[in-house]
């Protein structure tokens, strides 16, 4: 009878969990699904401050857009930097380049894009994003972060991460992750210098066999607990990030 007993209360334990992490992947699919409703993520998280980029001799003005809604020049010239500064990274790799695979890409329903341009109007910069489910975990993740090169090294793609960064805290993802191939050492270097990590779903090189890519990312934490006041703990919570104005 004990044993029968306490094979219950493990059953009961066990279907607790379940239901518990049932609903936390139902209320993170919703979060995402609600990230995604929005048209101008500057606008409706009031971040408005932050499209604004005037430091280091450069004067960048920054835009977020659904890819449905970006003009086919614009996404051309997206592709187009991204073929620039990476098909000879990708040709180094296991998969090599695809022009036809990288436009599906980038162009595929849930793509996001922040767009930076110039005083003149002329783009500088691009990030292909997207508010997704990562093993059942919501996040923003980073598909590309491409600069044209005036404009590298100047502070404007740490600028433009932290901007992801911030639309992760104010929808309530997780974490920003994005996948960098090994031998990108530029690429690795700029997100080990901005604090990602190697994240916990990398492949096992025992498990999985050797990867020529690492997935990385950064944690975001949550407000904390409501006890305190709101302004406060958005205060305290959000990461750091200014207006880049000077």
């Amino acid at each position: 009878m004990g044993r029968k007993s306490g094979m219950k209360g493990s059953f009961k334990e066990r279907r607790q969990k379940w239901k518990e992490e049932s609903e936390r992947i139902a209320q993170a699919q919703k979060r995402v699904a609600e990230a995604n409703k929005m048209t101008d993520p500057f606008q409706e998280l009031s971040m408005g401050a932050f499209q604004k980029f005037d430091r280091n001799d450069i004067s960048i003005n920054i835009e977020a857009k659904r890819v449905a809604d970006l003009d086919e020049e614009t996404l051309q010239w997206c592709i187009d930097l991204t073929k620039v500064n990476m098909q000879d990274i990708y040709e180094m790799s296991e998969g090599g380049w695809s022009d036809r695979a990288k436009r599906e890409e980038m162009t595929h329903e849930s793509v996001w894009y922040l767009i930076a341009r110039n005083q003149q109007g002329q783009r500088k910069a691009l990030v292909h994003f997207r508010f997704d489910m990562d093993y059942e975990v919501e996040v923003v993740y980073c598909y590309e972060i491409q600069l044209v090169k005036e404009v590298q090294k100047k502070g404007l793609g740490k600028f433009l991460m932290q901007i992801l960064e911030l639309f992760a805290f104010k929808t309530g993802m997780k974490k920003v992750m994005c996948t960098v191939f090994s031998h990108n050492t530029g690429s690795m270097a700029f997100f080990k210098k901005i604090k990602y990590v190697v994240d916990e779903t990398q492949p096992d090189p025992l498990m999985d066999g050797e990867v020529d890519y690492e997935i990385l990312s950064k944690p975001i934490k949550p407000a904390p607990p409501a006890r305190m006041p709101t302004a406060t703990r958005a205060a305290d919570a959000v990461p750091t990030l200014v207006p880049a104005a000077s």
